[in-house]
């Protein structure tokens, strides 16, 4: 019996060493391979990993979950309100022949190709985007340009903004959101070292935007000047150029509008209109919207009237599925849906910031920009339409992102968060010790 025991023993030490050494082999092969310990979970017949070009993989749910479902809520809620807000237009003559569900069939195409477009834009790395900047904004310069040419553009209420592709009508002006985005970002790397100088830091970047304004005012769209031109000062703020230099910018900024405004003599009526909405000169007029709109959310109260029963988009306040979305959301919803939607906006743009600065704390700085801008211009731009719709703002025709009917602003949207889901997972690969 001791003898079976003792030989029972033996065997039991032996395989313990043989394991130990094959272990130790195993390590040193992986090691050698320069892989590492992810490696030898690839192995397993269970794949939950990915490369995104280092040697380190990274899972795939290692992307910001709260950003995605935030996202998708605005987007969900803006085709129940695009629908609410468009169902009765048919009995408009000016829609005559359209059926109940032609914009919210529009807009579900939209959103098909806004997530097309997103999930082939997330498959590019940020350095490739990096190279791209540049080329990308001189293709949106291009499109300003072409929108302008007659037989080209598209003419609706008096401006010229939309180029007809057939499935949509494509709007440069919201490229040039991205692409100044993306141009800034890369421009302050490049300018980096200069960025204490005027001429050489902030010169070239102020004639590219005076260009781009100024193809985006001869449409005219001074809207969409604002928040390219409010993208492109928050890059150079927050890519540290001097304080000074910023400042005399900002000025020089305001300056232009102000003279845009006074030279204007349909702006200069907006401002008078916006002063006094409930003037008879202006209330059947230029405040026409605006009081409809202040009519809507006085309607909705705490609750709202509930889900499809607005009174004011039964023809009554134009533009109620586009500019004036939140004042149907207003009237339906209540004061508790609009604070639903200005708290996911305020969250979605807060997040957006938190991953440009982890990019730029990881030495990633053309990333953080980037992101920071997109920050920047979702953050602007749902301010703006939002005191517009609140009579806080003059009104300006901006759309609220993510949610209003739109087809190029929607598929713009999608790649820009597209691009900040990309930053994120790389700076969760750098974290993870891989490499973006």
């Amino acid at each position: 019996m001791r003898r079976l025991t003792g030989a029972f023993a033996a065997v039991l030490q032996r395989t313990r060493v043989g394991l130990a050494a094959a272990t130790t082999g195993l390590r040193a092969g992986v090691a050698a391979a320069g892989f590492g310990a992810g490696a030898a979970a690839a192995s397993l017949p269970v794949r939950d990993q990915v490369h995104i070009g280092g040697d380190r993989p990274v899972r795939l749910f290692a992307f910001d979950r709260g950003l995605v479902a935030v996202a998708l809520a605005l987007l969900a809620l803006g085709l129940v309100m695009v629908y609410s807000a468009t169902v009765a237009l048919p009995d408009n003559p000016k829609f005559k022949g359209y059926t109940a569900t032609f914009f919210l069939a529009r807009h579900l195409l939209a959103l098909g190709l806004g997530l097309v477009a997103a999930l082939v834009a997330l498959q590019m790395p940020v350095k490739t985007w990096e190279k791209a900047a540049p080329w990308i904004f001189v293709a949106a310069l291009v499109l300003l340009v072409a929108v302008l040419i007659p037989g080209i553009g598209k003419v609706v209420n008096n401006s010229r903004r939309w180029i007809p592709l057939g499935v949509m009508n494509f709007q440069p002006s919201e490229l040039a959101k991205l692409a100044m985005a993306m141009y800034a970002a890369s421009y302050m790397v490049r300018k980096m070292e200069l960025k204490e100088d005027f001429v050489k830091a902030v010169w070239p970047m102020a004639v590219a935007l005076g260009f781009t304004g100024a193809l985006l005012l001869r449409q005219p769209d001074m809207g969409a000047f604002m928040v390219v031109a409010v993208i492109s000062m928050g890059i150079l703020f927050l890519g540290g150029v001097n304080g000074r230099m910023f400042l005399l910018s900002c000025a020089v900024l305001v300056a232009t509008f102000v003279l845009v405004i006074v030279f204007s003599p349909e702006k200069r009526e907006r401002i008078f209109a916006y002063l006094e909405p409930w003037d008879p000169a202006y209330a059947q007029g230029k405040a026409y919207q605006l009081t409809h709109s202040l009519i809507a959310f006085g309607r909705g109260e705490v609750f709202g009237q509930g889900l499809g029963d607005s009174v004011e988009k039964l023809h009554y306040l134009p533009e109620a599925h586009t500019d004036f979305l939140l004042a149907v959301i207003g009237e339906e919803l209540g004061f508790v849906g609009v604070a639903t939607v200005i708290v996911l906006f305020f969250w979605l743009t807060r997040r957006i910031f938190v991953i440009g600065r982890q990019a730029v704390a990881l030495d990633r700085v053309f990333a953080g920009l980037m992101v920071q801008g997109i920050g920047v211009w979702f953050g602007f731009q749902a301010f703006i339409n939002m005191g517009v719709n609140l009579g806080v703002l003059p009104t300006k025709g901006l759309t609220l992102p993510l949610m209003s009917y739109g087809g190029s602003a929607i598929l713009m949207n999608a790649v820009a968060l597209a691009l900040v889901l990309r930053v994120d997972i790389e700076s969760r690969a750098l974290m993870r010790g891989g490499s973006a």
